[in-house]
């Protein structure tokens, strides 16, 4: 017998006709004879809807009565599901946060999972229920109902995997696994039959949206086996697992992008001790995250320019932060640009590989494709890029790591 948590996204559980399907899926585990929780997001569209109807109201300047609102939908899944697994014959019942209880921080819309209580679970396993638990939210200390941010379904079937020991836990959604690259930009992308925690939370952090960045840091740090597969189709999946589960490490895993970037760059900054915590330190305190930073310094020593980049949505934001802090920066010119992507090519292969990085830049510049920015890391090296040049960049560094599908 396994104990498995199964957690179905919104076009999993998109209507009613989705949630019968998805009763079956969770049935055939349980005729398997595994142990099963079930964590459904809401029905597709419907928390956009729910933030909307809160947003019109006002909501948004109580962000507990808003948590109160968008935590629903997971709410209404969750009982419709328990529903169609009972017309199964399936026993199951719906345990929502408060009776979990999932224990978090109190920061509305963004909390923290702190706790989960183990016990009404364990009770309804050990009788042959599948407790059905909404994702996205949990309880306060205040006693008030918490939502995780976007995409909190899945760390919420991470967080319930890791507090009832399960063997694996299954992520549903749209697509059939983890990908080399984008299919919908490179036709030879290959489904990877396993992936390491590490090259999943660097894809996840650099444009793949399969898997939400927290979920993939908690699995990491409590060791739960993640597999990635389709609602709608009976295939295999692709498993997230720990490096020494993966006996052939690939040099390079996938290449991933993220078109979400601005760079910012300012001119004749003056080189001295204090400067980049004078231009990054505002920016931290204002909640604009920087990412790749560059610093190139005049022959002389007394000037630089320095770029950077940020969430594109956070541009404004961060130029209206520097334009304020001018005086004391004393920099000669602001640039800021919208119109690029960053490409980034991932392994854990690279750490015992020579010249991963030289390949990246040669296959580029055989293309024509400058290079703005460069950053790296253990496992990854990024570039950002003209965005114009997204797809072609892609499909060549695909095609240069020997990532092709034959």
């Amino acid at each position: 017998m396994a104990r498995i948590v199964q957690k179905f996204g919104g076009t999993s559980v998109a209507d009613v006709d989705h949630i019968k399907a998805v009763a079956h899926r969770v049935k055939r585990e349980v005729d398997a004879g595994n142990q099963v929780v079930a964590v459904p997001s809401a029905m597709a569209g419907v928390t956009n809807k729910l933030v909307d109807y809160t947003l019109s109201i006002g909501g948004a300047d109580d962000t507990g009565e808003y948590d109160v609102v968008v935590s629903t939908g997971e709410q209404v899944t969750s009982g419709l599901l328990a529903i169609a697994l009972q017309k199964l014959g399936v026993g199951a019942r719906s345990m929502l946060a408060w009776q979990v209880p999932i224990h978090t921080d109190s920061r509305h819309g963004r909390a923290r999972i702190m706790d989960i209580d183990r016990d009404q679970m364990e009770k309804a396993l050990a009788q042959g229920q599948v407790p059905v638990v909404p994702g996205f939210q949990g309880l306060c200390p205040e006693n008030r109902i918490t939502t995780l941010g976007r995409g909190g379904s899945d760390t919420s079937a991470v967080a319930l995997a890791a507090a009832l020991d399960a063997d694996r836990c299954d992520i549903y959604t749209d697509v059939d696994g983890i990908y080399t690259s984008d299919p919908r930009i490179v036709a030879k992308a290959r489904k990877l039959d396993k992936i390491t925690y590490e090259e999943m939370l660097e894809m996840a952090s650099v444009g793949a949206r399969v898997l939400q960045t927290r979920a993939v840091e908690m699995a990491m740090k409590h060791g739960v086996r993640l597999q990635v597969l389709s609602t709608f189709a009976d295939v295999a999946g692709t498993l997230v697992v720990d490096e020494d589960e993966i006996v052939e490490k690939e040099l390079v895993s996938g290449i991933a992008y993220s078109r979400d970037e601005a760079k910012i760059t300012l001119v004749a900054v003056a080189d001295k001790p204090g400067v980049a915590a004078a231009i990054f330190g505002p920016l931290a305190d204002a909640g604009v995250n920087v990412d790749m930073i560059v610093q190139n310094v005049s022959a002389d020593g007394k000037a630089t320019d320095l770029t950077f980049t940020v969430i594109e949505g956070y541009l404004d934001k961060a130029i209206r932060v520097i334009e304020e802090k001018r005086q004391d920066l004393g920099y000669s010119e602001f640039i800021s640009d919208s119109n690029v992507v960053k490409v980034s090519v991932i392994g854990v292969g690279m750490r015992s590989h020579a010249g991963v990085a030289q390949r990246m830049f040669q296959a580029l510049a055989d293309k024509g494709i400058n290079i703005q920015v460069i950053s790296t890391s253990e496992i990854k090296v990024s570039v950002l890029i003209a965005e114009e040049y997204t797809e072609l960049a892609i499909r060549s560094l695909h095609t240069a790591y020997g990532l092709d599908a034959d």
